[in-house]
This record gives C-alpha cells, sequence and structure tokens, in this order.
C-alpha cells in the first residue's frame, strides 16, 4: 500500500469521500489531499440491479458531511458527456447517467473517471510523471490501455476514448529481432477489430505469441522468468512483444509530446520488461532522451483512489 494510504481512523475531516468500483468489489475511503487517501471499507459490488448499487454508495456516504463530493474511479469505458459507462462485468451501469442519478440520490456532487484515467492522473500528479508537461500513462496487465494527462488535468475526449491506445488495426506485419525478420500473428480484438495491440500487449498476449512462434502453452510468469534465465525461445517472445508495443507507443509519445509513460498493470512488476520496452520507445522517439520514459508507475496499489483524490481537489479548486 501506498505511503500516504491508511486502513486507520484519523481525526482529521476529509474533503471528499472516494470509491474504486469493480466487477467483485468497491473499495471505499476518506480523501484529506491530493494522494491522501483512508481506506475504510471494501464491500461486494451490486452487479445486477441499480438501485441495490446506489443503495451500497448511500450506506457507505451515510454520517459523513452533507454535500461532501462522491470521486469514483470505475472499471470500464466512462463518457462524461451522457454519464453513461460501458462495463461488461457491471450490468446495472447501463441505460444510467451514472454521476448525475447519484448525485440526485445521493445529495452531492458525484465525480466519475475509468480505472485507466485514474492511474494517469495519479501518476502524473502525485507519482512518477510529477513535473512533466504531458504524461501518458499505459496500463499493461490483462489488457493494454491508458489515459493522457496535459498540465496535470485529465483529458478524457470524445467518449472518454482517449488514452485507448489498445485498440485500433495498428499492429505490424513485421518487426525485426535481433536482425531477423518475424512476422507478427494478427488476432481478432473484443472490441470488434482485427490488428489491435490489446490482445498481444498483454500478458495473455505473451502467452499467445510464445504459443504461437514455439508451440508451447505456458504461463506469462513462466516465459518471463525463462527469458530473464537466457532460454533463446523466450527471448524471441519478449522481442517481437517489445518491438509491437515499442513502434507504437513511441509515436504516441512524438504525437501527443508526452516525455514520460508511468506503466502500471502486472507487466510493470517486472522492471527487466519495461527496459527491453523503453529500449524501443526511445529508439522511435523524435525527442532523444538520456534517461528512461518508459518507467514502472509509482501507484501500481490503489492507483484509482489516488487518481480520484486529484479529481476531487481539481473540483474543489473550481466550486469551493
Amino acid at each position: 500500500m501506498d505511503d500516504k494510504m491508511t486502513a486507520d481512523i484519523q481525526d482529521r475531516p476529509p474533503i471528499a469521500w472516494c470509491a474504486d468500483i469493480g466487477g467483485s468489489f468497491i473499495k471505499f475511503g476518506r480523501i484529506f489531499a491530493a494522494g491522501d487517501v483512508a481506506v475504510d471499507a471494501q464491500v461486494p459490488t451490486p452487479v445486477a440491479v441499480w438501485d441495490d448499487f446506489v443503495a451500497a454508495l448511500a450506506q457507505l456516504t451515510a454520517g459523513g458531511a452533507a454535500g461532501l463530493p462522491l470521486a469514483i474511479s470505475v472499471a470500464g469505458l466512462y463518457d462524461a458527456a451522457s454519464g453513461q459507462i460501458a462495463a461488461a462485468n457491471i450490468p446495472c451501469f447501463a441505460g444510467h447517467d451514472v454521476p448525475g442519478e447519484l448525485s440526485a440520490a445521493l445529495q452531492r456532487p458525484v465525480l466519475i473517471a475509468n480505472d485507466a484515467d485514474s492511474f494517469a492522473l495519479a501518476e502524473a500528479v502525485v507519482g512518477a510523471g510529477r513535473g512533466h508537461k504531458v504524461v501518458f500513462g499505459a496500463i499493461l496487465g490483462t489488457g493494454v490501455g491508458g489515459g493522457l494527462v496535459i498540465d496535470g488535468k485529465l483529458l478524457q475526449g470524445l467518449h472518454g476514448i482517449a488514452g485507448e491506445w489498445g485498440h485500433g488495426p495498428i499492429l505490424p506485419q513485421v518487426v525485426k529481432v535481433d536482425g531477423v525478420d518475424t512476422a507478427v500473428p494478427q488476432f481478432d480484438c473484443g472490441c470488434g477489430l482485427h490488428g489491435c495491440l490489446d490482445p498481444i500487449g498483454s500478458a495473455r498476449g505473451i502467452e499467445r505469441l510464445h504459443q504461437h512462434y514455439h508451440g508451447k502453452a505456458l504461463t506469462s510468469f513462466e516465459i518471463l522468468d525463462a527469458w530473464e534465465a537466457g532460454d533463446a525461445d523466450a527471448a524471441r517472445t519478449v522481442g517481437v512483444w517489445a518491438q509491437v508495443l515499442g513502434g507504437p507507443l513511441a509515436f504516441v509519445m512524438n504525437a501527443l509530446g508526452a516525455s514520460i509513460v508511468p506503466v502500471g498493470g502486472g507487466l510493470a512488476n517486472r522492471p527487466t520488461l519495461l527496459a527491453a520496452l523503453d529500449d524501443v520507445v526511445r529508439q522511435g522517439t523524435l525527442n532523444r532522451f538520456a534517461a528512461p520514459v518508459v518507467v514502472q508507475a509509482q501507484h501500481r496499489s490503489d492507483a484509482g483512489l489516488i487518481g480520484v483524490s486529484v479529481l476531487a481537489v481539481q473540483h474543489l479548486a473550481v466550486t469551493g
């Protein structure tokens, strides 16, 4: 758990509530400042019935100061214009203006960002990207996602898709690994497109690549352990993976003018893997960086709550 996060009861009054909502649990707490959060409860997420979901949040916020904002990080694609959230694992969101209806029911302002955006905001303002003008936060875990922060402000874009670099037909047909041209397999993506990064760039993607090239069904942990131990097959798999992701990520940095890419998700727990990706990325950026730009995120645990704490502070700075 991050240094400023604690589960004990504190005497000082919070400035806002916070919640990290996933398909299994709601993690709930209080915000004292940007990056300063106390986690108070974790309860099952009522995913099927909207009224049950509202009731759960009403119970969590009961007894707090009237009108105290609630800042929410949620797994899913959030469209700020309509308030709609597309989350396959939380079907009760469908058809609802989530912040609008929650605000009316709970009698308090409700702020929302999706989990990738919350992560990016946490890293940009109180994490590894602090002090950088343009920060692109990348998620490499069960999928490939991201978020964009410019001058400390989250940019969500049309229908909330800004930062979704894992989708779109961007896969190269061939990459060069150790001087050898290597064909890149193209997979159908869950988004409905073909040739996205998401099916290859994730931990599961490393497994797909290894199965494709070597006919071996290993877990990503086994493949990466073998690579770090000097296994030639694993080295080829990781080499392709780094080239496939590194080119598009360098393009993202060039297009946005980003100067740092904090990485979260399960693959961020492998510093050697991030170093391999960083090497490819820096070969493709127009700006020549002397230091690594693809870096391990500071807030790999509870990044959602940390991110929406920043969102809440920014909201209060405007509304008072």
